[in-house]
């Protein structure tokens, strides 16, 4: 990753242009489909991996800012990824009949007077292919900031794209992540109204729950006992991309787990300290060798 002193040991903002992500995947998906009223102008499914460019974010330091510019009566489908990685929402409802809502704009303006208020702030994330952007990335990096944009390949101006200190394809970060992440199959849920007829009564569930503790299921203990796995994964994937070199300091991993996921805690999964966790993973996941000044750590 390019760096300026500035950016060392400093925060990540990360804003996003949602809905031109969105329309990107759209186009790329069925070409002219989003320019349609009777498509545009509808629920829209989820096609944005949210995680992916959060955890692409956090591999570059504590996220202070994560805020997603749209018209969000038209996104509500997103709405659990969006809580699930504390994204702002910024509400914008299009003044004019040709339904621009100002996104790209506003969001110019907010990272313009962020990094004029807040000095901790060293990397900022901008996603969005527009040429729009262009403008502000001259402040940002005038401030003496790094500028990082992301984009989908073939809706991103090439322009914005240069004025970058560095752009990531949207594509490229979620084949990390898929990567990073084996898909599991689970058995499919019982179906709604079987679960209504069954389920019962309120005092009777109550009475049960307090004279035995329910037993966790299936899914929910695999789900547990890989955690530890996905999340070093995960970390190491990243931070070898970030350093271009699969070996990493030892030191460095901790940290970045705990960006990926806040929550987790050793104790739960068995472990007393982080090393002794990496030594549990080591047969099957990693390799651990002696480096100049610390360990460093590879997946296998």
């Amino acid at each position: 990753m390019l760096k300026t002193e500035a950016s060392e040991g400093r925060t990540v903002a990360l804003y996003w242009d949602f809905e031109n992500i969105h329309a990107g995947l759209c186009e790329e998906r069925q070409p002219g489909s989003y320019a349609r009223t009777d498509f545009r102008f509808k629920p829209q499914e989820p096609l944005v991996n949210i995680q992916a460019v959060v955890d692409f974010a956090a591999s570059f330091g504590p996220i202070a800012i994560n805020r997603a510019y749209c018209n969000w009566q038209w996104y509500g489908r997103y709405r659990d990824a969006l809580l699930q990685n504390a994204v702002e929402l910024i509400q914008l409802f299009p003044p004019g009949g040709a339904a621009k809502n100002g996104a790209d704009i506003k969001l110019c303006l907010d990272a313009t007077e962020d990094i004029g208020r807040f000095d901790h702030i060293g990397i900022v994330i901008v996603v969005g292919g527009d040429s729009d952007f262009m403008p502000v990335s001259q402040k940002i990096k005038a401030a003496g900031r790094t500028l990082i944009g992301i984009g989908t390949r073939k809706a991103t101006n090439r322009h914005w794209a240069k004025s970058c200190h560095e752009f990531r394809y949207y594509e490229n970060l979620v084949e990390v992540r898929e990567e990073a992440i084996p898909v599991v199959s689970a058995e499919p849920d019982a179906r709604p109204d079987a679960l209504a007829e069954e389920t019962p009564p309120a005092d009777v569930e109550a009475a049960r729950a307090a004279a035995e503790p329910p037993a966790p299921s299936k899914a929910a203990t695999e789900s547990a006992s890989s955690l530890p796995v996905d999340l070093v994964r995960r970390a190491l994937r990243l931070l070898a991309e970030k350093k271009a070199d699969v070996w990493v300091n030892k030191a460095e991993v901790w940290p970045m787990v705990k960006r990926l996921d806040p929550t987790f805690e050793l104790t739960e999964h068995g472990y007393t300290s982080f090393s002794g966790m990496l030594k549990g993973l080591a047969a099957d996941l990693i390799e651990i060798r002696k480096g100049e000044n610390d360990q460093q750590v590879r997946l296998r």
